[in-house]
């Protein structure tokens, strides 16, 4: 049969949604959704990837639709793979089980490989519809793309304030700024994130784990028996720590990014020696080794010290605020630290992508401007 763009839309955007149950699990691969469809416009395949290693989304439906699949349409929210990884190309399996179109929501973002699957497929004889809900696509791995395209993960800082914009008392005190439900908000986002980055003085001052705790993020259909825990990453550009804290006890990874070349690493922690730049450590440098780790996702839960030089280094692309119904004062410690500023022009501009109830707080969702881009809403 002849599918309408209306069609079309309803299965990727099923695809789409079929995807999103893999949002915790896949990295360093992106989310991917497939569902395959007869001619009588009847579901006879669906799946999505769940972890690296193991099979793609292509793979999960021509498994379920068996026989079925030849003469069948698919639809996939990415182009299908053309090359040998850890797993077989999925543009040859499609090819193999005879389907006789593919509709993909986008090409792969790697340059090195974008477009090769797609002209496969058509090589074979398959008809091939793209740009089917591209954006909406898109939305799904942003990490991954940036990757693929500057090297570099995406990167979002989470902050707690009150409604003056203060993270906490004169005297350090924070806990809790915010209500519980902002609290299991940050744990499905650190659930997501594939590193958690910090600095040396909130490791000092709170001793945390910033590891996903499963009872408080109740993540519903996790498709894995544990969780995936993200890595940590501390940055302490003198390597002054102690390693008796949480993080360097607890058995999973934690990196620490110094520009000291005087240890080696110990336990679990790992050492990244990076270049220091204005005599402290190069956050720039931090990124793309993060990226050269195939880290998509990077989650920042620092103090104002760290949030603002990553600011400055114009490394950061997201900025999450959960704002609580408090006033702390004027005495209170602010949000994040900046030099001086000389005109309004000079300082970092956002765009509100999202704000929305998180229990009794707020959770303000911007998108950070780069130089040069354009002030829009987000779609």
């Amino acid at each position: 049969m002849t599918r309408t763009l209306t069609s079309h839309y309803r299965w990727m955007a099923k695809a789409i949604r079929l995807a999103r149950q893999g949002r915790n699990t896949t990295s360093p691969n992106p989310r991917v959704g497939c569902i395959i469809v007869d001619d009588n416009d009847t579901q006879i395949g669906a799946g999505y990837h769940i972890q690296a290693g193991t099979p793609h989304a292509e793979i999960h439906a021509l498994k379920q639709a068996g026989s079925q699949a030849r003469g069948a349409t698919v639809y996939v929210t990415l182009e299908p793979c053309s090359h040998y990884g850890r797993t077989p190309p999925c543009a040859n399996a499609l090819i193999d089980a005879g389907v006789r179109c593919v509709v993909v929501a986008m090409t792969d973002p790697n340059p090195n490989v974008s477009g090769n699957g797609i002209r496969r497929l058509q090589e074979a004889g398959i008809e091939v519809v793209t740009d089917i809900m591209a954006a909406e696509a898109a939305d799904l791995n942003p990490g991954f793309i940036k990757r693929m395209v500057t090297g570099k993960p995406r990167v979002r800082v989470k902050m707690a304030t009150s409604l003056d914009g203060k993270i906490a008392l004169e005297n350090g005190v924070s806990q809790w700024i915010t209500g519980p439900d902002a609290r299991r908000d940050v744990q499905r986002y650190r659930a997501q994130s594939c590193a958690i980055v910090t600095g040396s003085g909130t490791v000092k001052a709170d001793n945390p784990s910033l590891l996903v705790r499963p009872e408080e993020a109740q993540l519903s259909d996790y498709p894995l028996d544990t969780i995936r825990q993200p890595i940590r990453v501390v940055v302490d550009a003198a390597d002054a720590l102690g390693r008796d804290y949480q993080c360097f006890q607890d058995g999973y990874p934690t990196y620490l990014a110094t520009i000291t070349r005087q240890a080696d690493s110990e336990g679990n922690a790992y050492r990244l020696e990076l270049p220091a730049a204005n005599g402290k450590l190069d956050l720039s440098a931090l990124m793309s080794e993060l990226g050269a780790m195939q880290i998509n996702e990077v989650w920042v839960e620092a103090g104002p010290g760290l949030v603002g030089a990553l600011f400055m280094a114009e490394e950061v692309d997201e900025l999450i605020c959960y704002q609580a119904g408090k006033l702390l004062g004027d005495k209170a410690r602010s949000m994040v630290n900046f030099p001086s500023f000389s005109s309004l022009s000079s300082t970092p501009s956002l765009s509100l992508m999202d704000v929305r109830s998180v229990g009794d707080d707020i959770r303000l969702h911007y998108r950070v401007e780069k130089p040069g881009q354009h002030n829009t809403t987000e779609k």
